[in-house]
């Protein structure tokens, strides 16, 4: 009898641990659960699902989202291995609270978890390095199905590790096409905002999936100005569902962050006081922690807002950034510095040369920029009656040359020091955006301005190496000799040039 008791036992924890296998789950990924369930009302507002997910000393707590068919939905990205217990109660709905475990396994290479912000810049979870090199395409995710993979197949042969994407499609110039599907049930001045299309975000969340896929973080943009649908002047309680409804459903990929708003002060439906409401309405719900900023158009949004991680701003003065994070204890990222094009408006004429430098001038000054791009084939139709296919919005192909500088850049910083910051006085009077660290490696920018040499006021207690380089040619030149203290470099009469010194070791 004791025999069989014991056997019991054991087949008994077998298939228990049977069902631990099947509930496996990499740490910063998703588990997902499922629920099918008639309902006769309005399964968005008539059901809550909650859940709450156990693993020794950390709870985590998380809502379910509806996913049309009479199905339910709970996603959970654990964020530490071991074993992690649940419990999912259902409130509106006859139906017996479900309890399960799942088993999260390490990490594996090149999983480094979501981002986090301090007082300076950005890392991963894990602790790895993350300097955001960002480019825009607001819409993307509401074009045919062809064009969106030829922007994914585009990312992932560009050196982009950010995207800004809207949740709501967009009405502007070269925007004139109607997004295939609609994010609420009803339509134009008709809209349900109470009935979410499933459909509508089940694309979204495929696309930040295809992202992750890349390592590329993605930038939700949850409110924007440029609508001719009704989206851009939800009523309060409507707004509190959409934004839970984003939460829920997206907030388990480890990839994303949240916009408030592109150019926020372009949308007269919403005050100040909504912003913050909104700020805090994503801080209190998110259960991640997801980063979080507002874009602006013309008026700064005051980033001492303590629900806010980072600046995200649009601004052509790149060189600021440093001030910037020293006056709001945050990192900031020029998500808007203007673009590389050939519109016709003001906004969307640089030349790829002042996009690279504004990208050097921006990093070497204690901020981070981001790229963005509107570059015409055919520049002789009006812009209300063009539908060309424009990075900045639509996706599809890179057509400009700043990219590939970028890169070179973003390879650059990523070989240098951790703790790197802006420091003065290596270049004299002349004051060239600097990064150094520890007295052992500095990286200088010269701009637009050309020598034949320079003098730079080197740390007397260390022999330094000298390299050149060519920022727009993407030319890495070494000077010949060391150099040490009050020092007279010579240099490629060359715009757009920069000097990395190194400390010889002792």
């Amino acid at each position: 009898m004791r025999i069989n008791i014991i056997l019991l036992a054991v087949v008994i924890s077998f298939f228990c641990d049977a069902a631990e296998a099947g509930n496996t789950v990499e740490q910063w990924r998703i588990f997902e659960q499922s629920f099918r369930h008639k309902t006769n009302g309005n399964p968005f507002d008539d059901v809550t699902v909650k859940a709450t997910f156990i693993n020794g000393p950390d709870t985590v707590r998380v809502k379910g989202f509806y996913d049309g068919h009479d199905i339910f939905k709970v996603r959970f990205m654990p964020n530490k291995s071991g074993l992690w217990k649940y419990r999912i109660a259902f409130d509106g709905i006859d139906c017996r609270e479900k309890t399960g475990s799942l088993k999260c396994v390490p990490a594996r290479a090149g999983n480094h978890g979501p981002v986090r912000a301090d007082s300076i810049g950005f890392a991963y979870a894990d602790g790895a390095r993350y300097i955001p090199v960002g480019t825009t395409c607001y819409a993307w995710a509401h074009q045919p199905d062809e064009l969106k993979r030829l922007t994914v197949e585009t990312l992932g042969k560009s050196c982009f590790n950010k995207l800004r994407m809207c949740v709501f499609p967009k009405s502007y110039d070269w925007n004139h096409n109607e997004p295939e599907l609609y994010p609420f049930e009803g339509e134009a001045g008709h809209w349900d905002f109470s009935r979410p299309n499933p459909e509508y975000f089940r694309n979204i969340e495929q696309c930040i999936s295809s992202l992750d896929s890349l390592g590329i973080e993605a930038d939700i943009i949850v409110y924007h100005p440029y609508d001719r649908w009704g989206f851009s002047s939800i009523g309060l309680s409507d707004r509190d569902r959409y934004m839970q409804y984003l939460i829920s459903r997206l907030g388990a990929w480890k990839n994303v962050w949240w916009s408030m708003a592109n150019e926020y002060d372009f949308m007269n439906a919403y005050t100040d006081e909504d912003w913050k409401y909104h700020l805090r309405f994503f801080a209190k719900n998110d259960p991640y922690g997801h980063l979080r900023s507002i874009h602006n158009g013309v008026k700064l949004y005051d980033h001492n807002d303590p629900n806010i991680t980072h600046v995200s701003i649009q601004a052509s003065d790149t060189g600021n950034g440093g001030n910037l994070r020293s006056a709001y204890g945050k990192p900031v990222i020029y998500d808007e510095c203007r673009y590389e094009g050939n519109i016709p408006w003001v906004w969307g004429t640089m030349s790829a040369e002042e996009m690279v430098q504004k990208f050097w001038t921006g990093f070497m000054s204690g901020g981070f920029v981001g790229h963005g791009e509107v570059l015409l084939t055919d520049n002789s139709v009006a812009p209300d009656k063009s539908d060309e296919v424009l990075w900045w919005s639509k996706g599809g192909i890179l057509r400009g040359k700043s990219h590939g500088p970028i890169r070179f850049l973003k390879e650059i910083l990523e070989k240098s020091p951790e703790g790197a910051k802006p420091v003065k006085g290596i270049t004299g009077w002349q004051d060239y955006p600097t990064l150094g660290c520890d007295n052992k490696w500095f990286l200088i920018y010269t701009g637009r301005d050309i020598h034949c040499q320079m003098m730079l006021e080197l740390p007397e207690d260390h022999d330094y190496e000298i390299t050149l380089i060519d920022t727009w040619n993407m030319q890495i030149i070494p000077v010949e000799g060391l150099f040490r203290g009050r020092s007279i470099v010579p240099i490629r009469e060359s715009p757009y040039m920069a000097i990395m010194a190194i400390a010889i070791p002792d």
